[in-house]
């Protein structure tokens, strides 16, 4: 039985890379309950482990009484002073049994208390292994399909990636190697269940780290990403440096960063875009590779309208909107497009509205609608004191074209 035990806890300790004290209370446990089932839950025992001689102690505890009435639990005092001179009445006396004595039942079912343990233990060790990575990238092999899941082998742990974590596309097969992001850990009654996700915008950033050392030594940051899993990706790089060109220290010498990127995604196309704190410039970048001729603000409503010449209008919008959705994601703002001869016309139709306003001609229009009022409503709403704020708008000039625009409603009504 010792010698079993032993074989079995240098194999686990090689093999499995468990805490040697967890494997010693798996024995105790084990070789206790072993006990129990061959001399009854009623006998009162302690299983240890010496680690001097490397082998299991267990002894069985007995009241030291003067008439012994139940063997199992009691021991004469002669008899006990047999085994140590000090004994006296009351005391417990713990006896050692040889574990050699065990049958093979016991010591078989020793055995599976000792796997089962351990099994639980290598669990535990594996969950509180993970459960600080989320959010890191790991590698690992395929090791097979279930129901739509890749199983993904870790090598001492096992991960799943779900079909909404996969990227439409992607094609795979037994053994090839592959990365993904954690995105979760949980407990479940078979073990530790590491979820990994290829779609999460954190596979861009942390293959990007892997590829570019400006990002841990501080020299470059990475300040947003918008994804398309397996289509387009578009990535917001700073420089902390001003002789360092980002979105150069991402593409790297002929392209050999961003490529092995690309690769890694299978193919997906990444538009590396220079951070700008001004988000009109920023969502100029983002636009990239369109051309932008003007940008209109409102930071009340945290949107911006762009102009583009009519022959870079399909480009900034993109295939299926897919450039002007991903600008959005990583600006952060509603854009709005328009090219150019829509936007002129647009401005034309808008200064002829404003000019039905007795007392507006044509200067003055053109003023008002620059200050951001286009339409007579607009006009007709504002507050004199923001009206004189317009060039070659005075207080009593203010004060007519406001009732003016009111009149010029109503008769429209």
């Amino acid at each position: 039985m010792v010698s079993e035990l032993d074989r079995v806890l240098e194999e686990v300790r090689r093999d499995k890379g468990l805490d040697k004290q967890i494997l010693i209370a798996a024995i105790e446990e084990a070789v206790l309950k072993a006990a129990k089932n061959m001399y009854g839950p009623q006998v009162e025992m302690e299983a240890h482990f010496n680690n001097e001689i490397g082998e299991v102690e267990l002894f069985q505890f007995k009241s030291v009484v003067e008439h012994v009435k139940n063997s199992q639990r009691e021991i004469s005092l002669k008899e006990a002073r047999e085994l140590d001179p000090e004994s006296e009445i009351g005391d417990s006396l713990g006896i050692k049994i040889p574990t050699s004595s065990f049958g093979r039942i016991a010591a078989q079912a020793a055995k599976q208390v000792i796997i089962q343990n351990i099994r639980e233990a290598e669990r535990d060790n594996i969950y509180n292994e993970y459960k600080d990575k989320k959010g890191t990238l790991v590698t690992g092999y395929i090791q097979r399909f279930d129901r739509g899941n890749i199983i993904v082998n870790l090598g001492r742990a096992e991960a799943i990636i779900p079909p909404q974590e996969q990227i439409l596309g992607e094609k795979y097969q037994q053994r090839d190697r592959i990365k993904g992001h954690i995105l979760d850990i949980k407990k479940t009654p078979k073990g530790p269940q590491i979820i990994l996700s290829r779609t999460h915008p954190n596979v861009l950033i942390k293959l990007f780290e892997l590829e570019v050392p400006e990002i841990s030594e501080g020299v470059v940051k990475i300040r947003g990403v918008a994804r398309e899993p397996g289509s387009r990706s578009k990535i917001a790089v700073e420089s902390m440096e001003s002789k360092v060109d980002p979105v150069g220290a991402f593409v790297g010498a002929k392209g050999s960063r961003v490529q092995s990127v690309v690769q890694e995604l299978k193919g997906e196309k990444i538009d590396i875009i220079r951070y700008e704190e001004n988000p009109a410039k920023f969502a100029c970048n983002a636009l990239s590779p369109a051309q932008i001729s003007e940008v209109i603000v409102d930071e009340d409503a945290h949107a911006m309208e762009v102009i583009v010449e009519d022959d870079q209008l399909s480009l900034a919008i993109g295939k299926k909107g897919q450039n002007v959705r991903l600008a959005v994601k990583l600006v952060g703002w509603k854009i709005d497009i328009k090219s150019k001869s829509k936007a002129e016309g647009l401005t034309r139709r808008a200064i002829e509205q404003l000019m039905g306003i007795e007392g507006v001609g044509e200067t003055t229009a053109e003023h008002l609608f620059k200050e951001g009022y286009f339409t007579p409503e607009e006009i007709a709403l504002a507050k004199t004191d923001d009206l004189t704020k317009v060039s070659g708008i005075g207080e009593k000039k203010a004060e007519k074209i406001k009732l003016s625009a009111q009149n010029y409603i109503l008769k429209r009504r």
